[in-house]
C-alpha cells in the first residue's frame, strides 16, 4: 500500500470511530414525537450522513488496498443468477414491499416494518448513489482484469452495489423486527445474500463493491428500524397509515 493512499484510509477510520459521538444524544421519552424529529437535518440528514460517510471510508479503504481482495470470476448469468442481468430483481422486490405495506397500513406490526424498510431502501438508494458518482469505479465488464480504476468518469459506477444495498436494508428491518419472535425471519438475509453472488457472476461488481454495498444497506435498514415511526408514510394522506385492508 502506498504511503498517501495509507494515510487517506486511516483518516477515514479515525473519521468513522468519531460518528457515533458526533450524533450522539438522550435518549428520547416516550412522549417525543419522533415523525417529526426525522425531519430535522439532526436525523434525516444525519442518518443521510452517518450512511454515507461509512460508504466513504469503505470506498477509500477500497481504493487504499482492499481491492488486492478483488479477483475476476466466471461469467455466469445463466439459471438462477440471469436476475443479476437487469436491475429488475430489487425494484421488483421494493414494489412488492410497496403493496404489501399499502395494503397493512402502518397500525398492524407488518405494516409498520414495512414501511420502515421502504425509508431504509430510499437512505440506502440515496448513500449508494452519491458513492458511486464519487468513486467512479470501472465494473468487471468494463475492465474484466483490473479492479482498481477509480475516477474514471460518471458512467463508471461499480462502488458501492446499489441493487445489494436495496435488498439488504429493504429485509433489515424485518430481522430486526422479528428475529426473536420468529427466528426463521434470519433466512430472509440469504436474498441479499444471494444478489451478492450473482451481481458478482454477472460482473457488475466487484466482490469489495457488494460487501460495501450490504454494510450500508444494514446499516440504512437500522437506522430505518430505530425510528417509531416511518418518514416517507408520515408524508402520505392517512389513508395510507389505516391501510387498504382496512377500507375493505
Amino acid at each position: 500500500m502506498s504511503g498517501p493512499r495509507y494515510l487517506v484510509a486511516m483518516t477515514l477510520v479515525l473519521s468513522l470511530a468519531l460518528v457515533p459521538l458526533a450524533h450522539a444524544k438522550p435518549a428520547p421519552t416516550l412522549t417525543q414525537n419522533l415523525s417529526q424529529d426525522f425531519t430535522k437535518p439532526s436525523s434525516a440528514l444525519g442518518a443521510l450522513g452517518d450512511t454515507t460517510l461509512v460508504g466513504m471510508g469503505l470506498g477509500l479503504l477500497d481504493y487504499a488496498g482492499l481491492h488486492n481482495l478483488d479477483h475476476p470470476v466466471t461469467q455466469d448469468t445463466s439459471g438462477l443468477y440471469a436476475v443479476a442481468k437487469t436491475p429488475n430483481f430489487p425494484f421488483e422486490l421494493i414494489m412488492t414491499t410497496l403493496g404489501a405495506a399499502i395494503w397493512e397500513g402502518g397500525q398492524t406490526r407488518l405494516g409498520h416494518t414495512l414501511w420502515q424498510s421502504l425509508d431504509a431502501a430510499a437512505l440506502a438508494g440515496v448513500s449508494t448513489q452519491i458513492l458511486k458518482f464519487t468513486f467512479q469505479r470501472n465494473r468487471p465488464s468494463q475492465s474484466p482484469n483490473n479492479p482498481n480504476l477509480w475516477f474514471q468518469g460518471i458512467h463508471s459506477q461499480s462502488f458501492p452495489s446499489g441493487d445489494v444495498s436495496s435488498i439488504t436494508a429493504l429485509v433489515t428491518p424485518l430481522i430486526l423486527t422479528y428475529k426473536r419472535r420468529d427466528p426463521a425471519v434470519w433466512a430472509l438475509a440469504l436474498v441479499p445474500a444471494f444478489d451478492m453472488v450473482a451481481r458478482v457472476k454477472a460482473h457488475g461488481h466487484w466482490e469489495t463493491d457488494v460487501a460495501a454495498g450490504a454494510v450500508i444497506g444494514a446499516l440504512s435498514g437500522y437506522y430505518a428500524h430505530e425510528r417509531h415511526s416511518p418518514f416517507i408514510l408520515s408524508l402520505l394522506p392517512h389513508g395510507f397509515y389505516m391501510g387498504l385492508k382496512t377500507a375493505f
